[in-house]
C-alpha cells in the first residue's frame, strides 16, 4: 500500500480555494486493491479541492480505456470509460464514511487519502455488460461466436406454424363467408 501515499492529499497548509491534482492511473493502482478484471489501464483522473473555511469539496473527473474481456467472447479489447462524482469533506468529532457524497473526519486531521474513491470511480465506470463493438457491428470473427451461431436456435419458415385457437377459426370463416 506504499504506492497509495500518491493518493494523500494535505489540505492543511493549502490556501482557501481550488487546487487541481492530476492522476496517471494504470494496472499496477488496481493491484493494490486486489481487482484483476482489468488487463491494463490507461486513465487520467483529475481532482478539483475546492477549500472552504469550514469544509473541502473535491471534483473527481475520470477519462481513459480499460482493457478488459467481453462477456460473450472473453476477446480482450479497450473500452472507453469517462465518469464523475462529487464529495464534500467536512469536520466532526468522528470519522464517518456511511454517505456516500460526504465524508466525515475528525477536526484534528490535516490529510485525505483519496484512493478508494478513485478506485469506485473508475471500477464503476465500466459498464455492467462488456461487450466487444465488433460483436455490435458484424467484424469480429471468433470461434466462440461461430459456435454460438452454429447452436442458436432458429426459426425455418417450413417449420412454423401458425398456431391459433381454434374458437378463433370459427369467427375467421365468418368473415371469408360472406
Amino acid at each position: 500500500m506504499k504506492t497509495m501515499k500518491a493518493y494523500t492529499i494535505q489540505f492543511v497548509g493549502l490556501k482557501l480555494g481550488k487546487h487541481i491534482f492530476d492522476y496517471q492511473i494504470d494496472n499496477t493502482f488496481f493491484l493494490d486493491f486486489e481487482y484483476e478484471d482489468f488487463n491494463s489501464a490507461d486513465i487520467k483522473v483529475d481532482v478539483i479541492l475546492e477549500k472552504k473555511t469550514t469544509f473541502l469539496e473535491l471534483f473527481f473527473k475520470a477519462e481513459g480505456t480499460v482493457n478488459v474481456n467481453c462477456d460473450l467472447t472473453n476477446e480482450p479489447y479497450d473500452q472507453e470509460i469517462q465518469d464523475t462524482f462529487s464529495l464534500v469533506v467536512k469536520f466532526g468529532d468522528e470519522y464517518n464514511n456511511e454517505n456516500e457524497d460526504i465524508l466525515i473526519i475528525p477536526h484534528g486531521e490535516y490529510e485525505i487519502n483519496i484512493a478508494q474513491y478513485i478506485y469506485e470511480l473508475l471500477v464503476l465506470a465500466v459498464p455492467a455488460k462488456k461487450v466487444h463493438p465488433g460483436i455490435e457491428d458484424g467484424t469480429l470473427k471468433s470461434e466462440i461466436l461461430d459456435k454460438l451461431e452454429e447452436l442458436s436456435p432458429t426459426l425455418d419458415k417450413k417449420d412454423k406454424k401458425e398456431e391459433t385457437d381454434p374458437r378463433w377459426d370459427t369467427l375467421k370463416k365468418l368473415l371469408t363467408d360472406k
